[in-house]
């Protein structure tokens, strides 16, 4: 599960910022920021596709993910990931569970921050197509310790929402992001991002 969270200088001439910070993608996703941050709460399922650096399919894996403001949980079979906003737990599935800061998670990528749409001070991004039913924009990391090269998401016209995401890690391996059953009217409880160590087994390890 671990591994699913992921992956200027002023010198530069002004157009070529403009180029790094899109106006048209930046309107797109300010237009997804602002829709999740007006929602109560959100649950769906994601799928996560990984193809090796020659495109052969490496395994998919399926989970479910809920978001309540900077809070999340990712289930994924036996494994899952609860943050409730300061710390993240991660259970491996068997008899441990790692606990961390929630800010460590800003050198990775996971279904929540990608669902989010806020991109503007960690990538630089641009408008790469606008057919059909989704608008494509592609994102850069500006910091060079990201585990990946890039990310084009997809935001789906009707929903205003981020329904699909490709990520290109620094090996040119890639893992493709699908979400379905998206739900913005759900009611959900802090109960449900808080670690209880009792829903454990009971010779669970705690690692921080």
């Amino acid at each position: 599960m671990k591994k699913i969270i992921f992956v200027l200088p002023l010198l530069f001439s002004l157009q070529l910022i403009n180029a790094q910070k899109d106006p048209n993608a930046k309107k797109i996703l300010d237009g997804v920021s602002a829709k999740v941050k007006a929602m109560t709460a959100l649950t769906g399922n994601f799928t996560i596709k990984s193809f090796t650096s020659k495109g052969k399919p490496n395994g998919t894996k399926s989970g479910t993910i809920s978001l309540k403001g900077n809070k999340y949980t990712l289930k994924q079979g036996s494994t899952e990931i609860i943050c409730d906003g300061a710390k993240t737990y991660s259970f491996d599935g068997a008899k441990t569970v790692t606990v961390a800061p929630a800010e460590d998670g800003n050198k990775t990528l996971t279904p929540q921050k990608i669902l989010s749409g806020n991109y503007d001070k960690d990538f630089t991004y641009k408008l790469i197509s606008t057919t059909g039913n989704f608008s494509e924009i592609e994102l850069k990391p500006t910091d060079s310790r990201k585990n990946f090269q890039k990310v084009n998401i997809f935001v789906d016209k009707t929903k205003g929402l981020i329904t699909k995401a490709k990520l290109l890690d620094k090996s040119n391996n890639q893992m493709e992001f699908v979400f379905t059953n998206i739900n913005s009217k759900t009611v959900l409880a802090d109960a449900n991002f808080v670690f209880n160590k009792n829903k454990y087994p009971k010779d669970v390890e705690i690692l921080d």
